[in-house]
């Protein structure tokens, strides 16, 4: 699969962090012509796309469409669905608490990944400090010793500060404009997830381990620069893309409250692949499709081929007894 974006024309980096809408056009990304969509690819079979069954009620119908019509970018890009052996595990109500563990933890590690990109990449070193100050709270309360009921101080609208871009960097400021929503969403879905496990007193579990997802991905990032960035970027995209596509899926498959709970991260999260896609081939300056085509081929392998356990993002799971 072959893909092509455009780029607005981009005017030069303000001072400090203004919204895409007041600052520039924002980058875009659009599918190449030549990229077959899921009808014209018909050897793909996709596994259960959510049919939100207990969802909403009467409104089933609505949602599968408006389900469907979210995911159909997201399932175009991505290689492969997510296997079905994955979706019955994922639904056994004895893999939740550390299904929804991990999701929260997905969920930093996210908004860790795009400040990790815009203190390497963007921002002056006093801006840098600033970040670092957003996620404490909640790595604190992973990593070390906070107990359970604590109240995030950093709660997604408190979330502000100016940004510096560091001069002489062309894509700065769309680093900025990017990075930050995406940071202040993924923290907030944090404390989202967290209020689910609350609510069923599941604990939060300090030692579950990672999968070898990310793992697995940034072995196929180049070691030099500015093809790393670029291919953090698409590593990026691919996994925001396979979490929506899951988001989908277990919609439908659990509980009626944690499926109208994914189905609004599916919402809020559609779009970030995108974003991590139009900045590649911005910074690329040059067509990415073969390195999108190969780092998606990885990552189909990878969700594909067996794992050892359970994780959000883990390929098949060995079956439970």
């Amino acid at each position: 699969m072959g893909l092509a974006f455009h780029t607005p024309g981009a005017q030069a980096p303000s001072a400090q962090y203004v919204s895409p809408a007041v600052h520039r056009p924002p980058l875009q990304w659009r599918p190449s012509p030549l990229v077959p969509g899921p009808a014209a690819r018909p050897q793909r079979v996709w596994a259960r796309v959510a049919t939100a069954e207990g969802v909403v009620g009467a409104e089933n119908e609505v949602l599968v469409e408006n389900v469907r019509q979210l995911t159909e970018p997201v399932r175009a890009f991505l290689k492969c669905p997510t296997p079905q052996a994955w979706l019955e595990e994922a639904r056994r109500p004895q893999h939740l608490n550390a299904l929804l563990v991990d999701h929260a933890n997905c969920e930093l590690k996210a908004a860790q990944t795009a400040i990790f990109l815009l203190r390497k990449y963007a921002v002056d070193k006093q801006s840098s400090s600033r970040l670092l100050e957003w996620t404490r709270p909640y790595e604190e309360f992973v990593y070390k010793t906070q107990k359970p009921g604590t109240a995030f101080p950093n709660r997604k609208e408190a979330l502000v500060a100016d940004l510096v871009p560091v001069p002489g960097r062309p894509h700065a400021q769309d680093i900025i404009n990017k990075m930050v929503p995406l940071i202040k969403e993924e923290l907030y879905h944090f404390e989202q997830v967290w209020d689910l496990m609350s609510a069923r007193d599941i604990p939060f579990l300090k030692n579950v381990s990672a999968s070898r997802y990310a793992r697995g991905l940034m072995a196929n990032v180049r070691t030099y620069e500015p093809a790393a960035l670029v291919d953090k970027l698409i590593l990026g995209a691919y996994i925001e893309a396979r979490s929506c596509e899951r988001f989908a899926q277990l919609a439908g498959l659990l509980e009626p409250d944690l499926g109208r709970f994914y189905y609004r991260l599916l919402k809020s999260e559609a779009r970030h692949f995108m974003d991590y896609l139009a900045l590649a081939q911005a910074i690329a300056g040059e067509d990415i499709s073969d390195r999108v085509e190969a780092i998606g081929l990885a990552e189909a392998e990878l969700i594909q081929s067996p794992d050892t356990e359970l994780r959000f993002h883990s390929g098949v799971p060995p079956p439970s007894h």
